[in-house]
């Protein structure tokens, strides 16, 4: 058996809820495999990474891809970068709608960052655009508050993961290419052209990234976003003798292919 988390999104309550469905269902020493998008949005980013460094240093099987939002998180800290070329919008990462003030604020208290952007709603409403001057000293504190630790963990996790005749991936495959020519942006921000494809791509692809009301199966590819970076709740999944089924409290039921 194989277990499958998508996108959490600095909810670390929904995130213990989805380990403790899975323990049920398997045993705590379950392999999981989580799809990415641990921070922005959630108000417990800082947590959600801990909880599964510590998963991985107590020696649980579990694999961690990167997403686009941890990757936004990890350059704002490491290089002050808060715009991506791939947000439509144009909206940048210390925008309310992205969440990246919510995980800023999992890490730094409200003092200081009502200090560096002279507001008080700052976890909440954002600050976009941000003055060059409010920009540098907000990454002056998280360069101070974040751990080392999880900036490295960040860099160092897969971005796509192969087992059991699946594809895991965050955000999905730039249909007909080859996996080994796919790009990281590829892996962790890609929709057009994929999302509304019935390719088959040779394997099963797992992957988050678009947010949906509910796991769906789409017979070439299974999209486990549950939406829960929108206040929906996450849902966990396993795979078994090669099928699909979604977790809740009352155990099982069958992902089928649109069903």
């Amino acid at each position: 058996m194989l277990y499958c988390v998508g996108d959490v999104h600095g909810f670390t309550g929904q995130l213990d809820r989805a380990l403790q469905l899975i323990e049920a269902d398997g045993g705590v020493d379950s392999p999981i495999v989580f799809l990415g998008d641990y921070v922005d949005r959630g108000p417990d980013a800082k947590d959600t990474i801990q909880t599964l460094i510590d998963g991985q240093t107590a020696g649980r099987p579990w694999t961690c891809l990167i997403g686009n939002h941890d990757l936004m998180f990890w350059r704002f800290v490491t290089r002050g970068i808060t715009q991506d070329a791939h947000i439509a919008s144009g909206k940048g990462w210390l925008h309310h709608r992205l969440g990246g003030n919510t995980t800023l604020a999992s890490y730094i208290g409200a003092e200081d960052l009502r200090a560096a952007t002279g507001l008080d709603g700052f976890a909440i409403d954002g600050l976009d655009p941000t003055p060059a001057g409010a920009l540098n000293a907000l990454q002056e504190l998280a360069q101070k508050a974040v751990p080392q630790k999880h900036l490295d963990w960040i860099a160092e996790q897969p971005r796509y993961f192969e087992t059991h005749e699946h594809l895991f991936v965050h955000a999905g495959l730039r249909v007909g290419v080859p996996l080994a020519e796919q790009t990281e942006d590829d892996l962790t921000w890609i929709r057009g052209g994929w999302i509304d494809s019935d390719a088959d791509h040779g394997t099963m692809v797992v992957h988050g990234h678009t947010a949906l009301e509910f796991p769906q199966h789409h017979g070439n590819r299974i999209n486990l976003d549950a939406g829960a970076g929108y206040g929906r709740t996450l849902v966990p999944a396993v795979l078994d003798a090669g099928k699909w089924f979604t977790l809740d409290e009352k155990g099982r039921t069958a992902l089928t292919p649109n069903g």
